[in-house]
C-alpha cells in the first residue's frame, strides 16, 4: 500500500542498488533526503506484485519491472532530479577493499615509505611488488597497480591495504535508472544541459543549411546564407560593370579611388602606445570610432 501510494503521489524516481550499505549509512541518507523525497525498500517479489496490480492505473509502471533485481529500492521525489541526485551521490562512505568483493574502480599504489618492518617484505614480494628497505621501514619504489576495475579483490591485496590503512572503495546508493512520468532512462541523461541540447541543435541547423545550399532547396535555415551569397554576386557584377545601386556605393567609391581604403584601414588599426596613456573613456571612445566606420561599410553592403 505505501508503494501504491509513492506511485501515486510522485512522478519521478530513482531505482537505486544497494550493495554494502549499512544500516546507520541508510539512516543518514533518509535523514540528509527529509522533505525532498522518499527512500522505499523492500522485497523484489512483493514490490512486482504491488506494480503489476497498479498497471491497470498506469500501464507505464510495466517498464520499471526489468529493473527489479538484485538488491534495489526506490527514491521518490518531486524536486529536480538533478538536485536530488547530488544528494544521493554525496551519502558515500569509504570502505576497506574485503577479499572475494568486486572492485568498483581501479586501486593503484603510488611510491611510499608504507612504515612496515622488514618483516612484512613477503607481503610485497608476493603481489610483486618492488621494494627496498629505507630506514629500517619497506618503501615502494613505482606506482603499483594492484587491484583492476571490476575484478574480484584477493585476500593478499586485502591485507596489504588494511596493513597499510588504505580504504579505496567508497559505497553509497548507485543510481541504475531514472523513472519520470511513464519514461525509463540511464542516469547519465541528467548530465545533459541546455548548453548541449543548444549545442546539438545549432549542429543541426547547420546541417540542413549544408544540404539546402548544396542542393538548391531553400528552407529557412539557409535562406540567409542565399541572400547574402546573392548580393556577393551582385557587388561582383556591380565591380566590373556600370550596373549601380545603393549597397554597391560604398564598394564603387573604393574602386575609384583605392587611397579611400587605405585610409579607412588605416584608421581602423589601434593606436596601442597611445590608448595605453589616456583615460579609460576616451580610450573607449578611440575604439568606437573606427568601430562605427567598419560597421558603416559592412552595414551598406546588406542593407
Amino acid at each position: 500500500m505505501k508503494l501504491i501510494k509513492f506511485l501515486e503521489d510522485y512522478p519521478k524516481c530513482f531505482i537505486v542498488g544497494v550493495d554494502n550499505v549499512g544500516s546507520k549509512q541508510m539512516q543518514e541518507i533518509r535523514v540528509s533526503l527529509r522533505g525532498k523525497a522518499e527512500l522505499l525498500m523492500g522485497k523484489n517479489t512483493m514490490i512486482r506484485k504491488a506494480i503489476r496490480g497498479h498497471l491497470s492505473k498506469n500501464p507505464a509502471l510495466e517498464k520499471v519491472l526489468p529493473f527489479i533485481v538484485g538488491n534495489v529500492g526506490f527514491v521518490f521525489t518531486k524536486e529536480d532530479l538533478s538536485d536530488i541526485r547530488e544528494s544521493i551521490q554525496a551519502k558515500k562512505v569509504a570502505a576497506p577493499a574485503k577479499a572475494g568483493a568486486f572492485a568498483p574502480i581501479d586501486v593503484h599504489l603510488p611510491p611510499q615509505n608504507t612504515g612496515l618492518g622488514p618483516e612484512k617484505t613477503s607481503f610485497f614480494q608476493a603481489l610483486s611488488i618492488p621494494t627496498k628497505i629505507a630506514k629500517g621501514t619497506i618503501e615502494i619504489l613505482n606506482d603499483v597497480h594492484l587491484i583492476k576495475k571490476g575484478e574480484k579483490v584477493g585476500a593478499s591485496e586485502s591485507a596489504l591495504l588494511n596493513m597499510l590503512q588504505i580504504f579505496p572503495f567508497s559505497y553509497g546508493l548507485v543510481i541504475h535508472q531514472v523513472y519520470d512520468s511513464g519514461t525509463i532512462f540511464e542516469p547519465s541523461v541528467l548530465d545533459i544541459t541546455s548548453d548541449d541540447l543548444r549545442a546539438k541543435f545549432l549542429q543541426g541547423v547547420r546541417n540542413i543549411a549544408s544540404l539546402s545550399l548544396s542542393i538548391g532547396y531553400p528552407t529557412k535555415a539557409s535562406v540567409p546564407h542565399s541572400i547574402v551569397n546573392g548580393l556577393k554576386n551582385l557587388l561582383s557584377i556591380a565591380a566590373v560593370s556600370d550596373v549601380e545601386f545603393k549597397a554597391a556605393e560604398k564598394l564603387k567609391e573604393f574602386l575609384k579611388d583605392p587611397s579611400k581604403f587605405a585610409a579607412a584601414v588605416a584608421a581602423a588599426a589601434p593606436a596601442a602606445p597611445a590608448a595605453a596613456k589616456k583615460e579609460e573613456p576616451k580610450k573607449e571612445a578611440k575604439k568606437e570610432e573606427p568601430e562605427e566606420e567598419e560597421d558603416d561599410f559592412v552595414g551598406g553592403l546588406f542593407e
